[in-house]
């Protein structure tokens, strides 16, 4: 395996050399000091001690994995701050900022001499973090193009790239290197593990390939629900081009016609009407110039209906562009400004990730709404993104005695919060039940397990619940009647007392 030694660390323990033989400090900062910006740790393992000199409280940020610290938090005046690490088998670098009054000192810290080892993917997935790799691959994705946040894939496997360096080792300049999607690039790195992805962070590029075959320009790359052509201009300086539509859109999409003159190939695909939700997928073009493969991407998506879905049936669904329609209860708020809460039905219940134009919408908990929105996923765990607010089915603040709801009119649109003592249940198979509070008695049309059950899901919760007659009962439902008799219509379970 390759090793190359990496130059700015030579500066670094020069650095580190110079402020041994100094005794003043080497920061200027008003608020915060300390001896020495940069920490030495023998490759064996051992400790380093700095002074930090502070003028108020301070806190340490960004702690590396391989790294101990004495303490992590000190008060204003004079302490000492011990770094401490193991023995590693490869030189590492890491740093730390130590916050004080607003003001940020940054410590680096390097164990051994990092050096670069050339490896593929697969090498880089099954390696330490905190190792500085080389590895060349295709692009085959970009996420953001002010970092420079991308996948790059070989034969082996692939990772993800956070953050990219441009030519003077800046970064926010990603756009300089004009890299795009199929181009082979190599790159070295420093690798962090986030959760399950395995990333390269703020990598320096060593050499850029472009691609021989490349997407200049489509048309209707979004197109409607009832299908079309979707047209992409292609320029191939190698060897023959290839078309590849991935086997989940073969059964919707297919190519039409190739027409090419020189280096130019128009390429047109047709799309199927769609009879489900939304959906995309990526096209990948391909050439080899005889010794290399190269390739270019481009994505086409439709418009498809509206999936209306249980939660627990948007929850097993994958993360896309497909729009669902969930209705349920809020069970919480985070943010009652941009709409971060917690909806649940009979099924489940997920956490919905900001619903548009949600601040001044009245929405409380206990309401039930409908939602619009996307199957998302942040650190795995499921949410409901680009979400729109379609309806508002308020429920009363405070609890409504029977009394009370016997003097309303009858709306299906407003929900009350009622309890009483269960004097009789008539079918205990859907919850059709009477209930009395004081001299009131209301007959409860359906009490089913929670918002929004339908079918043999509205089954079964007496009997769950172990409910019976002379307990205390308290649904959520709407006022109705039947053949001249009030009645709660639409009524869901909220709570009970056993009877003594």
């Amino acid at each position: 395996m390759k090793l190359k030694y990496l130059f700015p660390i030579f500066i670094a323990l020069f650095a580190l050399m110079t402020s041994c033989e100094d005794e003043e400090t080497v920061t200027l900062l008003d608020g915060i000091q300390v001896s020495s910006s940069y920490v030495s740790i023998p490759v064996d393992g051992g400790s380093t001690t700095i002074t930090v000199m502070a003028k108020d409280s301070w806190t340490v940020e960004n702690t590396a994995e391989w790294v101990t610290l004495s303490t992590t938090s000190g008060s204003a005046g004079e302490s000492t701050l011990t770094f401490s690490a193991e023995s590693a088998l490869d030189g590492r670098t890491a740093e730390i900022l130590i916050q004080c009054g607003g003001e940020t000192q940054r410590i680096n810290i390097i164990q051994g001499l990092a050096t670069i080892s050339t490896a593929t993917c697969q090498e880089v997935i099954d390696g330490p973090d905190s190792k500085t790799y080389q590895v060349t691959g295709v692009v085959t994705a970009i996420t953001n193009t002010t970092y420079g946040n991308w996948y790059l894939a070989d034969e082996t496997g692939e990772i993800y790239i956070y953050g990219t360096l441009d030519s003077k080792g800046a970064e926010k300049n990603f756009l300089s290197w004009g890299l795009e999607v199929g181009d082979e690039i190599t790159v070295a790195g420093p690798k962090t593990t986030y959760g399950t992805t395995v990333e390269l962070v703020n990598v320096t590029v060593i050499n850029i390939n472009k691609s021989l075959v490349k997407v200049d320009s489509t048309e209707n790359a979004q197109l409607p629900i009832e299908g079309g052509e979707f047209i992409a201009y292609v320029t191939c300086k190698g060897e023959g081009l290839s078309v590849e539509i991935p086997a989940d859109a073969e059964s919707w999409l297919s190519i039409s016609s190739i027409q090419t003159v020189g280096t130019n190939s128009v390429v047109t695909f047709k799309a199927e009407a769609n009879e489900a939700g939304d959906r995309e997928t990526t096209l990948t073009f391909s050439t080899t110039d005889g010794t290399k493969n190269y390739t270019s991407q481009t994505t086409l998506s439709q418009e498809g209906s509206i999936l209306e879905v249980s939660i627990a049936e948007f929850l097993a669904a994958e993360v896309g562009n497909t729009l669902y329609r969930l209705s349920g209860v809020v069970t919480s708020i985070s943010d009652d400004t941009s709409g971060k809460l917690y909806l649940s039905d009979f099924s489940g219940e997920t956490y919905v990730y900001k619903i548009a134009d949600f601040a001044g919408s009245g929405v409380k908990e206990g309401d039930i709404i409908t939602i619009v929105g996307k199957r998302a996923a942040y650190n795995g765990s499921p949410q409901v993104s680009g979400s729109v607010l379609e309806n508002i089915l308020p429920i009363t603040a405070t609890k409504a005695t029977i009394a009370e709801v016997l003097t309303k009119a009858d709306d299906s649109n407003t929900y009350y919060i009622v309890s009483g003592e269960i004097t009789s249940i008539t079918n205990p198979d859907y919850g059709n039940l009477y209930l009395k509070d004081g001299d009131s008695e209301i007959y409860v049309y359906g009490c089913y397990p929670k918002y929004g059950a339908t079918g043999d899901d509205r089954k079964g919760l007496i009997a769950a619940k172990g409910i019976k007659v002379g307990d205390t009962l308290t649904v959520i439902a709407t006022k109705g009647s039947y053949n001249g008799t009030d009645q709660l219509s639409h009524g869901f379970y909220f709570s009970h007392v056993s009877a003594q």
